[in-house]
């Protein structure tokens, strides 16, 4: 497995006017993707665990340069059958290269078996949002959205929005992304602590923006969250 050879595989699956396209949704300098969509890389990174020359640390090594290789490395991460030390270890790798929020959200979306590990795993949650750069607590944020929004982790998901780093942009989007479907799934909680005052204001107008969007809201309970932007 060389990375020449994978960045072959990934140029038969170009498709230009999506690259295009897509290097403006996702932020990417202009020529540093090579236009692959979503399901077909999905497709291929399945495939590609499962080969028998496939190694982690091969291609972890590979340079970063290209959006589609960032992106697979974290969808490999995801799809792989790992024990928890070595998911660990594989998602500390990965999350130092994530640049913007499509790398960063589709990691999320792809690490589906943090849900078995939600107790231990927090300890590495609690990290990256203590590292404080913007995508190490995007990350954390958009994984605590996908894997903990229950009753039984709304505490822990409460003191780490306390932490949260709004003057960076996409850190204070992943925040409220968070708090927005606490509110939506448990509203009397979700409301309660933005009475606190304990979030930040930015954050917090966002997530009651977001939370108002959502068609399972009534219409008092909407009308009552933005009374609190005041």
């Amino acid at each position: 497995m060389e990375y020449g050879s994978v960045l072959g595989e990934l140029e038969k699956m170009r498709d230009e006017k999506f690259r295009v396209f897509n290097e403006r949704i996702v932020n990417v300098l202009p020529g540093s993707s090579v236009g692959v969509r979503v399901p077909l890389l999905r497709k291929y990174a399945q495939g590609l665990v499962r080969r028998a020359d496939f190694s982690f640390d091969v291609l972890l090594s590979f340079p970063d340069e290209i959006f589609e290789i960032r992106c697979l490395k974290c969808l490999c991460v995801g799809y792989a059958k790992t024990g928890y030390d070595e998911l660990v270890r594989l998602i500390r790798r990965c999350v130092p290269m994530i640049d913007g929020w499509a790398v960063c959200d589709l990691f999320c979306s792809t690490l589906k078996q943090i849900k078995k590990y939600r107790r231990p795993y927090l300890e590495e949650i609690r990290a990256f949002v203590a590292e404080g750069s913007e995508f190490s607590q995007r990350f954390a944020y958009v994984l605590l959205l996908g894997a903990y929004v229950e009753e039984e982790w709304l505490e822990e998901i409460f003191v780490l929005l306390g932490r949260a780093k709004s003057e960076y942009y996409y850190t204070r989007m992943g925040a409220a992304w968070l708090l927005a479907e606490v509110l939506v799934k448990f509203y009397d909680r979700g409301a309660e602590y933005l009475k606190s005052g304990a979030l930040d204001a930015s954050v917090k107008s966002k997530a009651i923006q977001k939370a108002c969007e959502s068609f399972r809201l009534t219409a008092d309970e909407k009308k009552y969250l933005k009374s609190l932007k005041n």
